[in-house]
């Protein structure tokens, strides 16, 4: 792909809703005021996905006109292939100089980043030095209405392109659903502590065979004021640093001591 001639940032949407989402949509909208844009998003919903990637069947990248003037391609991968896809394929001749994934349809706030595909897909892009956003609106209704984040998704979007991120981060940016009230502002924060308690409902088949559906319940055991959770609820846009090192740094020493 060659640089346009007035050298727009070349940016890369992608979601884990699928590429008909209107969150998606939304999304790109959004980017065509800030730079030059191509859509690599599945071709089905991926929610829940987390860092999957295909390893034992065939991905297959299929050219879609579902954007008009914007050059997409819709992925029977996840997330992450989309970005790995783009990154090797679709955008080989010239890299994005930003990644943003979504508008996801409900909250990635808090542990739901570990099981997010929009933010795994913003995780790969930060893997490969790329600076990634992951948004998500905290509505989970088809007929969410984003009208009130654009202005929100823009203003981040941009100062990112302006100022950069440290090398290896993303953002993970959570929109409360709107409200009487207008947003309050952002709210740069912690992941808060919490997680899902899950049940499961045993079901049998017409063969008489078990299967289980699962349901469950957020269960926030997080009291601050200085997580993301707290900005939501309070109706501020969180903000969270996010970086792919697992390490439990503080542990290391200890750990050192158990002479194994």
């Amino acid at each position: 792909m060659e640089d346009s001639i007035n050298n727009k940032p070349l940016i890369l949407v992608t979601n884990d809703d699928g590429i008909t989402a209107p969150g998606i949509r939304v999304l790109v909208e959004a980017m065509k005021d800030l730079g030059e844009v191509v859509v690599v998003a599945p071709d089905s919903p991926q929610s829940g996905m987390g860092h999957a990637i295909t390893i034992g069947k065939p991905l297959r990248l299929r050219d879609s006109n579902i954007f008009e003037g914007v050059k997409s391609f819709e992925c029977s991968g996840t997330p992450a292939d989309c970005v790995k896809l783009a990154k090797h394929y679709a955008m080989k001749d010239r890299q994005p100089d930003l990644v943003v994934s979504g508008v996801n349809h409900g909250s990635n706030s808090s542990i739901s980043v570990l099981y997010s595909g929009t933010m795994s897909a913003a995780i790969e892009a930060a893997i490969e030095g790329i600076p990634a956003i992951g948004f998500s609106l905290c509505d989970y209704s088809h007929s969410a209405d984003f009208s009130h984040a654009v202005n929100h998704i823009k203003q981040i979007a941009k100062k990112v392109l302006e100022k950069g991120l440290p090398k290896y981060l993303t953002l993970n940016v959570n929109i409360p659903p709107k409200r009487d009230e207008n947003i309050k502002g952002v709210k740069i924060c912690r992941q808060a502590r919490a997680k899902w308690e899950e049940e499961f409902e045993q079901r049998f088949d017409p063969m008489g065979q078990p299967y289980y559906w699962m349901s469950g319940r957020f269960v926030n055991f997080d009291k601050g004021e200085d997580n993301d959770e707290w900005a939501i609820a309070n109706n501020y846009i969180s903000i969270v640093p996010v970086h792919f090192d697992l390490t439990a740094h503080n542990a290391c020493a200890e750990l050192r001591d158990w002479d194994l």
